[in-house]
């Protein structure tokens, strides 16, 4: 396993179907045990679905986590606590058990084709992203935009 220098990442999880608070506790405990320390997590924020919206509404959180795990094996591990808590992909921002996106990864960018980009390339856009992220790290400054998380969320209000 590839390992880094301790890194701050900020996760967004969400789940639709389903107990959705268990769902997501269940994945906080697997991200403490196979990605990393919980430094700190947003409240629960009850959000209508994007992208996809004839669907039921989204329980999100934000979690900062302190990791020595490189973005590729946060992804990995990410992909392998969704498949063991049940999600199956079948269509793109379709109902889901549970998701998990890497919004940030330090300050560092990182675009693997198709296969990850950091920063989140559409977080900007998403209230349900910017306002458990804004709870947690406001302050936090995109290393592309140039903006705290705080900023984009007032630019999207």
């Amino acid at each position: 396993m590839q390992t880094a220098n301790l890194q701050t990442v900020y996760l967004l999880l969400g789940s639709n179907l389903g107990n959705r608070e268990e769902i997501l506790s269940q994945a906080i405990a697997l991200i403490q045990e196979n990605i990393g320390i919980i430094i700190s997590q947003s409240k629960y924020y009850e959000t209508p679905a994007w992208g996809k919206t004839n669907q039921p509404d989204f329980l999100n959180i934000a979690l900062e986590i302190s990791t020595n795990l490189m973005p590729l094996m946060v992804l990995e591990q990410s992909q392998a606590i969704e498949q063991q808590l049940g999600r199956v992909r079948i269509e793109k921002w379709g109902a889901r058990l549970i998701d998990i996106d890497i919004i940030f990864y330090g300050q560092e960018t990182v675009d693997i084709s198709n296969h990850l980009h950091i920063p989140h390339p559409l977080m900007q856009e998403r209230l349900f992203v910017l306002e458990p992220m804004a709870e947690i790290a406001p302050n936090f400054i995109h290393p592309v935009l140039g903006k705290s998380v705080a900023e984009l969320l007032e630019e999207i209000r």
